[in-house]
């Protein structure tokens, strides 16, 4: 079979002889512009059944079908780690959601704080993390919930699943982490940090890990990237 270059997303079922109906904007993509035509192979992946070779069975401008002929990769799901944060304008929302994908995280959750003041649309995040999981040839996308205020999540947390809280207020620490494996979340705050009525919130909570992220201020992207590397090495499967 020939070497497929090309991963696509389709929220369809996955089998073998399994017919893939495209849609316009991936018959565009496929067709016109990277130029594939019939019999062409490529990779498809839906985030739950692994990642397929197809073959293009039909090519048209606005639709096609692939047919689905072999498994090249089996669904590897990330670590148990969730992202919490507060979006940011959005080229700096994007890379955040960029990154959490190439890192590995299974749930993003977007939060509105005090000092939140961008507009979130799910929908549009949700895409973007479809987008990096198929450039990264990750073959889970993790979900993007709907923007809640941070308060109400916190209210109705899980108390096993423990929260790693980029403290601005420890600026100056070590970024040490030292805590047990299981499911946890990275928490990153808005432009401009928590206000104190938060911060006095998230220390009251006993499933709370404040942890430092070093000796300077990090922008909330840099931030992310940050405290995902840190609980990666340390926690995840990166070890």
């Amino acid at each position: 079979m020939t070497e497929a270059k090309i991963r696509l997303y389709l929220d369809q079922p996955l089998a073998p002889g399994q017919a893939l109906a495209l849609d316009e904007a991936q018959a565009n993509y496929l067709f016109n512009v990277m130029r594939l035509g019939k019999d062409a192979v490529v990779k498809v992946f839906n985030g739950r059944d692994g990642e397929w070779l197809a073959r293009v069975e039909h090519a048209a401008k606005r639709s096609g079908i692939l047919r689905a002929e072999a498994l090249s990769a089996p669904l590897v799901a990330p670590p148990d780690l969730w992202l919490i944060f507060a979006p940011i304008k959005k080229a700096r929302c994007d890379f955040i959601v960029e990154k959490a994908v190439e890192l590995g995280v299974a749930r993003l959750l977007p939060v509105q704080t005090r000092y939140t003041n961008e507009r979130f649309r799910e929908d549009k995040a949700q895409a973007h993390a479809i987008e990096a999981a198929e450039q990264c040839e990750a073959t889970f996308v993790p979900p993007v919930d709907d923007l809640r205020p941070l308060e109400r999540v916190l209210k109705d947390w899980d108390p096993a699943r423990r929260i790693l809280w980029a403290d601005e207020g420890l600026q100056g620490q070590a970024a040490l982490l030292q805590a047990s494996p299981g499911p946890w979340a990275v928490l990153i705050g808005p432009e401009g940090g928590f206000a104190p009525e938060e911060r006095e919130r998230l220390r009251s909570l006993p499933f709370v890990t404040p942890v430092s992220l070093g000796p300077r201020i990090l922008r909330a992207d840099t931030a992310a990237v940050a405290a995902l590397t840190l609980w990666q090495a340390n926690l995840g499967d990166w070890r």
